[in-house]
Formats: C-alpha cells, sequence, structure tokens
C-alpha cells in the first residue's frame, strides 16, 4: 500500500518575526466532549452537547456509539445557538464493530459500555493502538462478570460479549499507566446493576485531573459519588446505580489545545487571548497559567478570556507533571529554548500515549542541536542553540504542536505529517498561520 500522502508531506513551521498579538478561539474540550457523549449515551433521556468538539477523537466516539444503537444528531442548539449534539439513548445492541483510532478514551470507555448492549460489539484500530494497555479495562470487566475475548492479549483487537446488563460489584485495578482505566469503570458504573466500586492498588495515579473531571461529570447527570476527596477512603472510586438524566451541557475550550498558542506569546515576548476560559475547570490544561508563569510569562483571567503575555526571557523550570502529562510535550518545547535548564518529573506513563512521548522528544529535540536525556520518569533538557531540520510527529498530535513552538524560534523546522493535529485540533495549521497574522 502507497504511504498517505498526508503522513509523509513536510509543513514548514512558520518562523516569527517578532511578537504575537492575536485572539485564538481553541475548540471544545476533547475530554469533556467524548465523557459528555458516553454519559448522554446512557441516560434515562435525551440530552444536548453544545460546542463539542469536531476531531477525529470525537468523531470516533460518536461513529461508535451510533454503531451500538445511540441516534447522535447535528445541528444547532435548543436555542439556534450554533452548532450542538442531539443524543437520543436508545437500547444498546450488537452485532456491531467499533473503530477506536488511536484514541484512548474510546478504547478504553466504550468496552464497559459494550457490556450492557445486547450482542457482541468488536473493537479495533490503528496499528499503535494494539500496543496501547487495555488490561485495566479488562481485567476488570471480567472480575465485574463480563465475558470479552481478546486472545489473552490485554490489548486491541477484542471483543465484548454483551448480554444487556452487567452485574458490576466490587473491583481491585492497577491503573498507575493510565487513569482511564478508572474514569472507564466509573462513566458506565450508574448503569450496572450493583454500581461499581473501583480500587486502585498499584502505584501512583497519574493525570487525577481527569478522574475529577469524570466524577463532576458523573454528578452533573446525577450520579452518586463517592471518592477520596469526599471523605472516602484514599485510592477508592464508588458509584452507586441509579438513572442518569440528559442534560444541556455546553462544552469547555480544550485548555490543552491552547498550550501552543500560549507558548508563542511565552517564546516571542507577545500577548494570546483565549476567549471563554474557565474561571472554574478539572481541566489538566488549567495548570499552564502556573506553569507557564514561572516560564516567563504573566496571565490575568478577563471577562473575555485569559490574556497571557511573554515578558521576553523564557526561563527553565523543575515542575512534577504527572496529574498533567498531556502537556509535557509543548513544556518540553519551550523548555529547549530556555535561558537554563528544566526538569520535568512524574510522567514515566507518556512511554505508552500516542507514541513514546518521552523517546520522541528527546530525539526530535536533539536532531535539531538540543540536549535532552530521558531520567525514569521524565526529562532534563539543557538549552542549547537550536537549528533546523525534519521534526517528526510519530502520528501524535501533541508532537507536531511541539515542533511548530521549536519553529517559532528556529528558522528551517519541518514538521512531518502536521494533518495528525486533526486528532484533537483540526484546523491547527490555519490557526498557527493565523495567529500569526494577527
Amino acid at each position: 500500500m502507497a504511504p498517505n500522502p498526508a503522513h509523509t508531506a513536510l509543513w514548514p513551521a512558520p518562523h516569527a518575526s517578532g511578537a504575537v498579538d492575536a485572539t485564538v478561539h481553541v475548540p471544545g474540550s476533547k475530554s469533556v466532549t467524548n465523557r459528555a457523549l458516553v454519559l448522554a449515551a446512557l441516560a434515562s433521556e435525551p440530552g444536548w452537547l453544545r460546542r463539542p468538539l469536531r476531531s477525529r477523537d470525537t468523531l470516533l466516539m460518536a461513529g461508535a456509539l451510533r454503531a451500538m444503537g445511540v441516534a447522535i444528531e447535528e445541528g444547532v442548539g435548543p436555542d439556534g445557538s450554533g452548532e450542538a449534539w442531539r443524543v437520543l439513548p436508545t437500547g444498546l445492541a450488537g452485532p456491531a464493530t467499533v473503530d477506536v483510532g488511536n484514541a484512548g478514551t474510546v478504547m478504553r470507555f466504550l468496552p464497559p459500555v459494550a457490556t450492557l448492549a445486547d450482542g457482541p460489539i468488536h473493537f479495533d484500530g490503528d496499528p499503535r493502538s494494539y500496543e496501547r494497555p487495555l488490561n485495566g479495562v479488562i481485567d476488570a470487566l471480567r472480575a465485574l462478570g463480563a465475558r470479552i475475548d481478546d486472545d489473552g492479549r490485554g490489548a486491541l483487537p477484542l471483543t465484548v460479549h454483551g448480554s444487556g446488563a452487567l452485574d458490576g460489584g466490587t473491583v481491585e485495578i492497577d491503573a498507575s499507566s493510565s487513569s482511564q482505566f478508572v474514569s472507564a469503570l466509573l462513566l458506565s458504573g450508574p448503569r450496572f446493576n450493583q454500581g461499581v466500586e473501583v480500587r486502585h492498588i498499584g502505584s501512583a495515579l497519574p493525570s487525577m485531573p481527569h478522574i475529577r473531571m469524570t466524577v463532576d461529570m458523573l454528578r452533573s447527570v446525577g450520579a452518586q459519588v463517592d471518592t477520596p476527596e469526599s471523605g472516602g477512603e484514599p485510592n477508592v472510586w464508588r458509584v452507586t446505580p441509579g438513572a442518569l438524566l440528559g442534560r444541556d451541557l455546553t462544552v469547555e475550550p480544550d485548555l490543552s489545545n491552547a498550550q501552543p498558542f500560549l507558548a508563542a506569546a511565552l517564546v516571542t515576548g507577545g500577548k494570546v487571548l483565549v476567549p471563554d476560559w474557565p474561571a472554574r475547570t478539572t481541566q489538566p490544561g488549567d495548570r499552564l497559567r502556573e506553569i507557564f508563569t514561572e516560564m516567563g510569562g504573566s496571565c490575568e483571567l478577563t471577562e473575555y478570556g485569559l490574556v497571557f503575555t511573554g515578558s521576553g526571557s523564557v526561563h527553565g523550570v523543575d515542575v512534577d507533571l504527572s496529574e498533567v502529562g498531556e502537556l509535557t510535550p509543548g513544556i518540553a518545547a519551550v523548555a529547549a529554548l530556555a535561558d537554563s535548564p528544566s526538569t520535568l518529573r512524574g510522567v514515566a506513563h507518556l512511554r505508552l500515549h500516542e507514541t513514546d512521548r518521552l523517546a520522541a522528544l528527546t530525539k526530535e529535540i536533539n536532531e535539531l542541536g538540543g540536549d535532552v536525556t530521558e531520567t525514569a520518569d521524565g526529562l532534563h533538557i539543557r538549552p542549547r542553540r537550536l537549528h533546523g531540520g525534519i521534526f517528526h510527529t510519530y502520528e501524535d498530535h501533541r508532537m507536531a504542536t511541539a515542533g511548530a513552538i521549536i519553529g517559532l524560534a528556529v528558522e528551517g523546522v519541518q514538521i512531518e505529517n502536521v494533518a495528525t493535529t486533526a486528532k484533537t485540533l483540526p484546523d491547527f495549521p490555519d490557526m498557527w498561520t493565523g495567529m500569526l497574522r494577527a
């Protein structure tokens, strides 16, 4: 088979001739959109999802739910206020085949949903998806009474033989490789006959904000959830069985996808406004306000959104990113352009993401003249004068945006397969060049 031209094409990363000054409208959050789709599909009544992200990962989620029998209508919101999806939950049924692509949320959140379907649901995806761990979900569902065929791989492809219901109950899992294992069980938990009690028994859990997001969204549709933060046992989450309400939800901007644009202000000593930045959120991307301020910027949350301003200097940082691992590629790119070394900690789990992000960042920055070394749980970055060259992306959207950040300050950087940004940010190249034109 001939290679996809989009995967081999090189995109000349635009070089900034001066300080950026732009307003950037960031599309909706992938994490919120895909959780909201699952909860709406499991609800006892129809719901609305306004300003959903339309990207590869969210369209895969919507397509998967449709394959299992859920009606998702696309149109405008009930008050005519822009694009919205109306979700009409129906009886889930197989046989059906689900394409997960390389979307962690789809491959992990939907096998528990499939146990509630009447009939077999087959899951398959991109070649890289076969390498990503699913054992936490597979083993847990088997312990809760599900029948799953995976030929002992603990990974895709697999078939869930749904019986229309699942007993549920208490289960122990090791979710140290992905917090999505916990979220996956909690999202479907209200529909299990006994609910679910998830007990994490491994080492430290990564990406805790994503679990808090799951809990918040469950509570917002009427679920009763007990968590360690609400006085429960450490590393134990309980969801009581019960009906879920249909909601009218407006999706927040994806704050992690705002990262390259804020980084542009930091790297060029400019200013970027991101409208509708929420005053309170569970999104991990909100930590950018703190981290990028420490690296030399300043920010103000106004009635219009977040205004982020660079000072003209970029400083190194020593930071634990265990709760916000998805921000690592962008922070590494900025750190490579800083005036002092950086140490990024707590992100060993990134070796299991869309690609091995630690190895990929090390190789690609070093091939541009950088000095990055992997540690047991992260990266150590010593800034060096960088030069142009090809920045490979490994079909990983955050690698592509990291390369674009470096390209602002380094002439001649070419991004291989910038089209991979369509996973969560479909119009990234146009948004990026538009920011620089503004």
